[in-house]
């Protein structure tokens, strides 16, 4: 009895054996998880050009720059208006055909070289046909007055080199103490009345408007 008892405990532990190495042959092993990838080595992405190259700026103006002057009728004077950049305001008249009548009276009116002298003015200078608009005889009154004369002239001369936009919708006080009222944009300014034939004109020391018609200080 004894040995068959024995045998069967023998038996039991034999097949208990085969099935825990069984399973140690056929357990698969647990997956290995990936290891995160290691970025204190990876190189950094180097920028692409595009990144680093800094945006181009626009041009700035040179100093001194003066924009084109504006005007139905620039082109007709843009000849004589051509050498006039270098010249003070008072001498620049003499040397426009367009503005000779103007010229004469500033000459009457003792007023050239206190124009030549001034810094940075604007003048809206009156051409030839603005003048011709008035009657004879009046003209010829006020250019036989030079203290009238001196009168009128002043009240085309502004401190200032303005440029049209700073003209627009203006109110300017003249050398001779009255104001200019200036409405419209652009081409379209009108300084009291008058028209603007070419404007925006640079000289040594002045910018150049010439108008229409004569203005008169009231």
């Amino acid at each position: 009895m004894k040995r068959v008892l024995l045998a069967a405990a023998l038996a039991l532990t034999a097949s208990t054996a085969g099935t825990a190495a069984d399973a140690a042959v056929w357990t698969p092993a647990p997956e290995s998880s990936p290891s995160p990838e290691d970025t204190s080595t990876m190189p950094e992405e180097s920028p692409s050009p595009d990144d680093t190259m800094p945006e181009a700026s626009p041009p700035e103006a040179s100093p001194g720059a003066t924009a084109a002057p504006i005007g139905p009728g620039c082109a007709t004077l843009q000849s004589s208006l051509a050498g006039i950049k270098d010249q003070p305001v008072g001498t620049a008249l003499s040397q426009v055909p367009e503005l000779s009548m103007l010229s004469d009276a500033v000459k009457k009116a003792g007023l050239e070289e206190k124009l030549n002298s001034a810094e940075d003015i604007t003048v809206f200078a009156p051409n030839n046909k603005a003048f011709e608009a008035i009657p004879k005889e009046t003209r010829d009154k006020v250019m036989s007055d030079k203290k009238l004369l001196e009168k009128a002239i002043s009240y085309h001369v502004v401190e200032g080199k303005k440029t049209p936009d700073q003209l627009q919708g203006a109110t300017l006080t003249t050398m001779e103490g009255s104001d200019l009222t200036v409405k419209g944009s652009g081409e379209n300014l009108t300084i009291n009345g008058a028209k603007i034939v070419c404007g925006g004109v640079p000289t040594k020391n002045a910018t150049l408007y010439v108008v229409d018609k004569v203005l008169m200080p009231q």
